[in-house]
């Protein structure tokens, strides 16, 4: 998706809420005065305890996105086939659990317990791994194991962390808090991927799984260390588990964004479950060579994250949304055009993926923030697991596509069409409401029919973002931050396009 120290009151309930979230505003210590650049939310004790449990992970999952899928082409001799069976046991479980997991998750009083058990368990079951690597007894089957029961896990925070971010920020500081989230995945993306294959190069892909299983603890001892006031448990009802997805499905905004990271979703993973089999073998790329061209490509990323509250502001949130879906999946046609001296390919993948990581940061930032103000507090964890059924759910088909389509058509073929396939995305928003949304709508607190006037202006705008400091970038075997983990930054009622935790 902590001893409180010193903290003043939460602030007063806000009309549009029914609980109030909280801001935790410690005494701020002299260091921090002295910075004036720091942003505003990483001066509260509780959001930055909760921002840098993301982080950490966030940067241990960049190893995971290189190493679970080289630890089966080096270690077992994974073919296309093998990968596609990979991929879509990491993913079936979005398909199978969300809805029920969300309908779970909204009659429970703490769910932050719930993302701390999660986080535990996802350590152990990644630290099976290379435990399995030094003792010769890695089969295929433990892959797949590890890689479905930890996408249940992940289901499981997900929903969850949805309603703990908004606990931890106000709506006029969506957008900030999003930018954070977004911005720690960026850089997670510039470092983490040249260590994750210096890492591989040193201990071997499946023992360089162990940074990635020392995250998610760290995860979860930083989430033990913050209290957010959680909205009450919703009361069930009639049609209580399917609620979520009927708001969804009624929301004219809503349904465009999903149907679009739908379409997204399915052809990237097309890409996805190819990419490293193609540049290692097609494009003879090195994992050292690898992680440096994902890393360096992830600058786009940092970059995309300090422009994405310009843009907002200049463009409003919905505009925004539609350049950012753009701005992901047209370069990513650079990939399979790649050919010709090694100079050459190593720049259009660079290029694809910085190019590809700026819009991947328009589009968190901004669907995240709009779907965050939009969804209603005693919806919240049913819909994050309706929307994650409905984008989520296209993963899996869009591994075992891709998987059977690489092993008779080809590599290049397959990525030509997973690459203009995505781009498809667009006709869902171009007719609907999204371009014409300005500014982020007051959140609800009951289940509002959903239609917002596309030109109402709220009374709160939302507040400039701060400066860099979280949706994947096209190259990454992940456009979410994905390996076996499958996490992805929050919140996500989805991920849009994407990605985490």
């Amino acid at each position: 998706m902590k001893p409180p120290g010193a903290r003043s009151s939460p602030p007063a309930p806000r009309p549009q809420s029914t609980h109030s979230p909280q801001s935790a505003h410690p005494p701020r210590p002299a260091r921090l005065l002295r910075f004036p650049v720091i942003p505003e939310l990483l001066r509260e004790r509780v959001f930055r305890r909760y921002w840098t449990a993301q982080a950490v992970s966030l940067m241990g999952d960049q190893v995971s996105l290189i190493a679970i899928p080289l630890a089966a082409v080096l270690v077992l001799n994974a073919d296309a086939a093998d990968m596609g069976l990979l991929k879509t046991a990491e993913l079936l479980p979005a398909l199978l659990f969300s809805l029920p997991a969300g309908a779970w998750a909204d009659r429970r009083a703490r769910r932050r317990r719930v993302m701390i058990v999660s986080d535990l368990l996802r350590a152990l079951l990644v630290a099976s791994l290379p435990a399995a690597y030094a003792l010769n007894v890695l089969t295929f089957a433990q892959l797949y194991a590890v890689a479905f029961m930890v996408g249940a896990l992940t289901v499981l925070f997900d929903v969850c962390n949805a309603t703990v971010f908004v606990s931890l920020v106000t709506t006029d500081r969506l957008v900030a808090g999003s930018t954070l989230l977004n911005g720690s995945r960026a850089m997670a993306f510039v470092g983490g991927p040249g260590a994750g294959g210096l890492l591989i190069q040193l201990l071997s892909a499946p023992l360089a799984l162990l940074a990635d299983a020392l995250t998610f603890l760290c995860s979860g001892l930083l989430l033990a260390r913050i209290a957010p006031a959680e909205p009450p448990p919703a009361p069930p009802a009639k049609g209580y588990v399917t609620e979520g997805l009927r708001w969804v499905l009624r929301h004219p905004a809503m349904r465009a964004m999903f149907a679009a990271s739908g379409t997204v979703q399915f052809f990237n993973f097309m890409f996805q479950t190819l990419f490293v089999l193609y540049a290692t073998t097609e494009l003879g790329l090195g994992a050292g060579l690898l992680g440096a061209v994902l890393g360096a490509g992830a600058i786009g990323g940092l970059i995309g994250a300090g422009l994405a509250g310009r843009v907002i502001r200049g463009l409003g949130v919905g505009p925004a949304i539609l350049v950012g879906f753009a701005g992901f999946t047209i370069p990513l046609l650079l990939v399979p055009l790649a050919a010709g001296p090694s100079w050459l390919v190593i720049a259009l993948l660079f290029l694809a993926e910085f190019l590809s990581a700026v819009g991947v940061m328009f589009v968190d930032i901004s669907s995240n923030s709009l779907s965050a103000a939009l969804m209603p507090d005693a919806l919240r964890s049913r819909i994050t697991g309706a929307s994650r059924t409905l984008n989520y759910g296209f993963r899996p088909l869009g591994a075992l596509a891709g998987g059977a389509l690489g092993t008779t058509l080809g590599l290049r073929p397959t990525l030509w069409m997973a690459t203009a396939g995505a781009i498809l995305c667009l006709l869902w928003l171009l007719p609907s409401p999204v371009p014409r949304i300005r500014t982020l709508p007051n959140r609800p607190t009951t289940p509002l029919p959903a239609v917002i006037p596309p030109t109402a202006a709220p009374p709160r705008t939302p507040a400039p973002p701060s400066p860099p400091a979280t949706l994947t970038t096209g190259l990454a075997p992940a456009a979410t931050s994905e390996a076996v983990t499958g996490r992805e930054a929050p919140p996500e009622p989805d991920r849009i396009p994407d990605g985490r935790r």
